[in-house]
Order: C-alpha cells, then sequence, then structure tokens
C-alpha cells in the first residue's frame, strides 16, 4: 500500500487523514503533544491579574501549552493551536458554510458540505441557554434591522454546561473538535506522530520524496509516495519557503477587535462564545468573551461577570507574508476603515442600551484564521493543486483560501480538505 504523510492535524490534517487511510498507509506528524484542555481555576487567576504577573500575551503559553501566541511588527497578537486537534481545540466551534468565492471560480463543495452534515453534529441548540443580557442584544439587533442569526455549532450542545470554557478547550466534551476525525484515522490504521515538526519536504526530479524532520543536528527523514501539508496558514508556507517553493504575499489573518464595557451581571464569561452574528460586508459582529484581553489588557480589569464585549472579525485585505520567524502583517487603509466602521456599530449598540462612550474600552487587537498566501485560481479549479508543487505534494489547509473570510472557516476547511483527499484518491 502506498506511503502517505499528512502534516498537520487540525481540521484538514485530521479530515484527510480519515478520508485517506482506507486507500493509503496514513502518517500524521503533529508539531504539538496531545491536547490537554485549561485546568486552571479562572477565579484563582483572576486574583493573579490584579497582581501585574500578566503584562505578555505570550505568557499564556506557560498555563495552556495549547494556546501559541506571535505578534507582527504592527503589534497585531496571533493564535494557533499548537497539539493534537489543532486550532479546533481553541476554536469557538462555529459552523458556517463560508465558500462564494471559491464558487465564483468554479469551485463547488456542496456534496462535500453534504457529508460533512452527516458526520459532524451541527446545531443552534444552545439557544434556549442563552442569557438575558445575549437575548437583550440579540432583540436590539432585530430592531435595528440587521438580521441577527443564531450561530450553528459543531457539536451537541443539548448537554452545554455554560462554563464559558468554549476556546480553553471545552471540558465536558460538547464542542467538536478534529480529534474525533483523527481518532476515527487511528482506528482505521492511521499513525500519529506528535511532538514531530515538520521542517521541509526532500523534493529530487520534480517529486515529492519524503518530510524532513526535527532540527538541524537531529533531523529524521520520512520517505512518503503522496505528502499533504495541512500545518495550517502560517505553518505552511514556511515548509513550503524551506522546500524551495515560493508563496505569494498574500497573507490574510481576519482580525478581531473588541468594544467592550462594564455591564452588571453580563455573565459573557459563563456563556457559550459568539452564540449568535451579524453579517456585514466587510466584517462580521458577535457577541464574546475575549479571555487574552481580560488577561493581558490593562483596561479590562474587571470583574469577568461583568463585562459585556461585542467582537468584530475582519475580513483583512491580503497582504502580508511568512519569513521564518516573522510575520509580516500590517493592516491597510482600507482594512482600518472597515474596522473603524465595526466599532462605531458596536459603540452604537452599546449606546442604545444606555451605555455611555467614556464607559466604553477597546480589546487587544488579535487574529487566529491565517491563510491566503497560495490561493486557488480559477486554473486550480478541477484539480486544487497549483502547477508550482510536485504532482504528489498537496495542500489542503486555509493557504488555499483566495481571500480572507472574515468568518469562522472551519466548516469550509474541512470541506476543502475533503475535495482534496478525493482528487487523491483518484
Amino acid at each position: 500500500m502506498k506511503k502517505a504523510i499528512v502534516i498537520g492535524s487540525g481540521a484538514a490534517g485530521a479530515t484527510v487523514a480519515r478520508e485517506l487511510q482506507e486507500d493509503f498507509e496514513v502518517t500524521v506528524l503533529e508539531a504539538g503533544t496531545a491536547f490537554r484542555p485549561f485546568r486552571y481555576s479562572l477565579t484563582l487567576l483572576e486574583r493573579l491579574r490584579k497582581s501585574g504577573l500578566f503584562y505578555d500575551e505570550r505568557e499564556i503559553r506557560w498555563l495552556f501549552p495549547a494556546m501559541h501566541i506571535q505578534k507582527t511588527a504592527e503589534k497585531i497578537v496571533l493564535v494557533n493551536g499548537i497539539g493534537t486537534g489543532g486550532t479546533t481545540t481553541i476554536a469557538t466551534g462555529n459552523a458556517l458554510r463560508m465558500d462564494r468565492d471559491l464558487q465564483k471560480m468554479g469551485i463547488d463543495l456542496s456534496d462535500e458540505f453534504h457529508q460533512i452534515s452527516k458526520e459532524i453534529p451541527i446545531s443552534t441548540a444552545h439557544q434556549k441557554h442563552w442569557s438575558k443580557t445575549t437575548r437583550q442584544l440579540f432583540a436590539l439587533c432585530e430592531d435595528m434591522g440587521l438580521n441577527p442569526q443564531p450561530t450553528p455549532k459543531m457539536g451537541n450542545y443539548e448537554g452545554c454546561a455554560h462554563c464559558g470554557k468554549c476556546i480553553l478547550g471545552c471540558p465536558h466534551g460538547v464542542k467538536w473538535d478534529s480529534r474525533r476525525f483523527l481518532r476515527d484515522a487511528m482506528a482505521r490504521g492511521a499513525k500519529l506522530i506528535d511532538n514531530c515538526r515538520a521542517e521541509k519536504i526532500v523534493i529530487e526530479n520534480g517529486k515529492a520524496q519524503g518530510v524532513i524532520v526535527g532540527k538541524r543536528f537531529n533531523s529524521k527523514f520520512i520517505p512518503a509516495d503522496v505528502i499533504i501539508l495541512c500545518a495550517g496558514g502560517l505553518g505552511t508556507p514556511l515548509i513550503l519557503q524551506n522546500s524551495g517553493i515560493d508563496c505569494q504575499a498574500g497573507l490574510f489573518v481576519d482580525p478581531v477587535l473588541c468594544v467592550a464595557t462594564e455591564w452588571q451581571g453580563a455573565l459573557q464569561n459563563k456563556e457559550v462564545a459568539m452564540p449568535f452574528f451579524v453579517q456585514q460586508d466587510h466584517f462580521m459582529l458577535s457577541p464574546y468573551f475575549d479571555y487574552l484581553s481580560f488577561f493581558f489588557n490593562k483596561n479590562w480589569r474587571k470583574p469577568a461577570t461583568n463585562i459585556l464585549s461585542l467582537m468584530i472579525k475582519l475580513a483583512d485585505s491580503n497582504a502580508g507574508s511568512v519569513s521564518g520567524k516573522k510575520i509580516d502583517k500590517i493592516l491597510q487603509e482600507q482594512d482600518k476603515k472597515h474596522l473603524q466602521h465595526g466599532v462605531d456599530l458596536c459603540s452604537e449598540f452599546l449606546r442604545r442600551m444606555g451605555v455611555k462612550k467614556q464607559d466604553l474600552f477597546l480589546g487587544t487587537l488579535n487574529a487566529g484564521h491565517p491563510g491566503g498566501m497560495l490561493p486557488l485560481t480559477e486554473k486550480e479549479a478541477d484539480t486544487l493543486h497549483h502547477s508550482t508543487l510536485p504532482e504528489n505534494l498537496f495542500v489542503a489547509d486555509a493557504t488555499l483560501i483566495p481571500k480572507s473570510l472574515g468568518n469562522p472557516p472551519i466548516l469550509t476547511i474541512i470541506a476543502l480538505a475533503k475535495r482534496v483527499s478525493n482528487l487523491i484518491k483518484r
């Protein structure tokens, strides 16, 4: 049986491993280790926060190793998951189909989305447990004609315990993450090697021969017949560049900024993250308790139960690159304009709830949906395979997405990974 190496175990990697295992002998390489949910008492950490010990977002890894933080020169905080399950373990579990731009290029993933609906439970069952404040916000959005929608979630939210830890690992197993697909693949014979960082693809005579893992003086070569890169929008381009394959300087990151106020008994920290959303042309809005801002932003030194926050998730310009440890990402003027529009809209929501302008405060600009550095075009609509890649080397993650979605991408990444897998099997 031919051997396939899948690099990464997040949304794309776990999907590809699950789809290919019966046709290939699959080995999944994961840079991190087994994922562990956040286990510390938030009440205790809230007390420690007052000591000033928390001053840099990168410190979060001391408490929660699965959350990896990097910063751009412009101080945008980039968040991604390191460990089995990748970023799906620290995502909010949203299930939004966001393939409109792909459809315009002739890439119809309807069959893949249909398959996903049979394999992953998706519902809005969390709606019946919304807090009074969330219902008030939803009604206000309706009154303003903004067509708010309950956010479909991946998982069994009938059993949601309302602990507010969606992005900290869902300790109750309610939220779906890609470890479930990974376990399916392993039950069928796939092999997982964790704590194994892929550095480069060895390419000879126009064909990928295998993967070099580990550091320079402690490296190892793993041969393969097929290699699928699923290391994420920051990891995949770096591996390609290390392998002598250029990527485009078209990095997007879906920046997030929260507008917040002190609101007695808001209890957002005890509710499902992003319970509903409002879609606008260049961004989406959603209620969201921002843990990074809460622990590291001085403006957020309020009791967690009394912070009311609205998230702006921006569809940013394709302008940025990754080179080694350096991430070059600067918001363009149009990005700043659209972000300010979102701030103004959130401020208006809160004003209508009786909040004074001087009582508003912003969160930390952060982002967690990188992609776009090897974007698909109409030329790749049938193959999803770039001509710059050897015929047996594939990419199946957000690196392929043409431009920022400004929305949660996991469902769309899974659909793309399914299509790439089906094309490999032909």
